[in-house]
């Protein structure tokens, strides 16, 4: 009862000055938005947080925006937010120890699926020979 009142209180805020407004320099504006399709939201999780209502993604933005108007690369940017984040954050997450199962992950279902329906078929086939040479 006690922790939902501070969680409500948060969505009143007003947003950010960048969350909703574009930056006056087009070629900052568009490596900004660039970047921001490349930022998963972490609320919505399946959105990027150019395409987020979610106030996170909105402070997001304004932290983008606001870096990139300051003249920060926009890999600077993506490094110190996955350096607050952490590599979810990123829809593209470097191969290292801690992803490793998001990359092999797809190939090694694909390849466990691959080997069941192997033996399965493969089982069928010693059944339908072993019928035929007991008639």
């Amino acid at each position: 009862m006690l922790a939902g009142p501070p969680a409500v209180a948060q969505d009143r805020l007003p947003p950010a000055p960048y969350a909703y407004q574009q930056l006056a320099d087009p070629t900052q504006e568009a490596q900004a938005k660039r970047l921001m399709e490349e930022l998963r939201c972490l609320v919505c999780q399946g959105q990027s947080i150019a395409d987020s209502d979610a106030p996170l993604a909105g402070d997001m933005r304004h932290e983008v925006r606001s870096k990139i108007a300051a003249g920060e690369s926009p890999e600077a940017i993506r490094n110190w937010l996955v350096a607050r984040y952490g590599n979810w954050v990123d829809y593209d997450p470097p191969f290292d120890a801690a992803t490793a199962l998001l990359w092999f992950g797809p190939l090694l279902f694909l390849a466990l699926g691959g080997w069941l329906a192997f033996g399965r078929f493969h089982r069928g086939e010693d059944a339908d020979a072993a019928g035929e040479d007991a008639a």
